[in-house]
């Protein structure tokens, strides 16, 4: 009985988020037509682009240069490189761009680890561009990005635009190539319910745009940001998109703004990345829950039923296992993914072979959905207190060792000797630096008892 009815549940709340995602969300795309994607071509604002690293690599020359080849005016985009603390060549790879960027790349470096919302609201505090740009430091920017992304800026009250993630190393693998799919319908279909209400929930900062001012507003809600008592530094995207919705703001998309972002290979990266993104969701579901009922009714309900389907999944695969009805209902999911992959092929038949993959490559999902939700769910929710940045395989790196309170300006003044105009490295505050040891639990100490700087 039990068994049942937790079928019947998960079924029903499954049956919701389906609706709403693809037949709702379609519903209102027709019936909103021409004026779906509203664009203005008489605004361009000076946009400071924001990329925070991590053990990066080689790979953050791309991403900056991609930027700095961007069609947008040059005198009106700069670019600010935040490095948190990388143990790698990071740093000296971003400084090589730098020296090449004509002044308009600013590399700073953390002298401890901030976490990417600290790193972000440093370097807005660094700049008074209208909008800022946040990118990660693995993806690689369309030329026409930044300004698709400022074209969306129609109503006063819309605070932040998303861009289309798409997937670099589409052909890399049976995983990378499942995962091209999963992002495809991610974009042109899961989000349509919320674009359409322009409550967009969660904005990637692979690549979205904010309007400075709201994030001044809202730096200190931002910058605070715990779960009963514990810091909380991933699911940075979802929770800032969430804080501005919250405050009143309106947020939308497009897909004419792209970015690619190399996807795990490896099943290992792929579990290490869906546990981060569990624990993300589950932290925002729960934070929610005192002010999206305030929302339109399809949208709280859409939202609720998100977060129950999250929670119930896992038991459910469970009792399934336990009864034997496991797998008549793997292959009813089996048959549904199956058809999702075909519509997909049908859909970017016409795209050049390397842009796309075929009609079978999304049915390993049929087996990995179950899997990420019945074994992952329950390992998020006792491990919410991880900080570590897994998904680029950087586990226990997160923190570097602190510098020592009283050598805070020292610091600062060997870290601000550039080798050039185009190149500046600074040290946080007194107060920044006491606020960052205080998140990783060293040392004890308020803004009121540091010496001002």
């Amino acid at each position: 009985m039990t068994t049942h009815l937790l079928w019947v549940l998960v079924h029903s709340l499954a049956l919701v988020v389906f609706i709403n995602r693809y037949v709702a969300g379609v519903i209102l795309r027709i019936v909103r037509g021409k004026n779906w994607d509203e664009t203005r071509d008489d605004y361009e604002p000076t946009v400071t682009a924001v990329i925070p690293m991590f053990n990066e690599g080689a790979a953050i020359q791309e991403t900056l240069r991609s930027l700095l080849e961007a069609d947008y005016p040059a005198h009106k985009l700069k670019i600010i490189c935040v490095d948190d603390c990388s143990t790698d060549d990071s740093y000296e790879r971003a400084r090589e761009v730098a020296r090449t960027s004509g002044g308009r790349l600013k590399v700073l470096r953390n002298i401890i680890n901030l976490g990417k919302r600290r790193s972000i609201i440093r370097a807005v505090r660094d700049t008074d561009s209208e909008i800022i740009v946040s990118v990660d430091s693995d993806v690689v920017v369309d030329a026409n990005a930044i300004r698709e992304l400022c074209r969306r800026f129609v109503h006063p009250k819309i605070a932040a635009v998303g861009g289309w993630v798409d997937v670099r190393n589409k052909q890399e693998s049976w995983l990378t190539r499942m995962q091209v799919v999963k992002y495809w319908y991610g974009y042109y279909f899961l989000k349509n319910l919320e674009w359409g209400f322009r409550r967009v929930m969660c904005l990637s900062g692979c690549l979205t745009a904010y309007k400075r001012e709201v994030l001044v507003e809202l730096e200190d809600v931002l910058e605070n940001r715990s779960a009963l008592g514990v810091t909380i530094k991933y699911g940075e995207d979802r929770y800032l998109t969430r804080q501005i919705i919250k405050a009143g703001y309106l947020t939308t998309m497009t897909l004419a703004a792209r970015c690619r972002t190399s996807v795990p290979a490896t099943l290992g990266a792929y579990f290490s990345q869906q546990l981060r993104w569990r624990r993300s969701n589950i932290v925002d579901y729960a934070g929610a829950f005192s002010h999206v009922w305030r929302l339109n009714p399809i949208l709280a309900i859409h939202f609720f039923s998100q977060f129950a389907l999250l929670i119930i999944y896992p038991m459910a695969v469970v009792r399934a296992l336990a009864s034997h009805k496991f797998y008549p209902a793997l292959q009813i999911h089996l048959a549904v993914v199956a058809a999702l992959g075909c519509y997909y092929w049908w859909r970017v038949r016409k795209q050049p072979a390397e842009e796309r993959v075929g009609p079978l490559s999304f049915v390993p999902m049929s087996l990995l959905m179950p899997v990420t939700y019945a074994l992952l769910t329950p390992l998020a929710l006792f491990t919410l207190d991880s900080g570590s940045w897994e998904t680029r395989g950087h586990e226990g790196e997160a923190d570097a060792a602190p510098v020592p309170v009283g050598a805070g300006a020292s610091a600062g003044l060997a870290l601000g000797s550039g080798t050039d105009h185009a190149i500046l490295t600074d040290a946080p505050t007194y107060a920044e630096v006491a606020v960052a040891i205080t998140e990783t639990g060293r040392v004890r100490a308020s803004h009121a008892q540091m010496p001002a700087a």
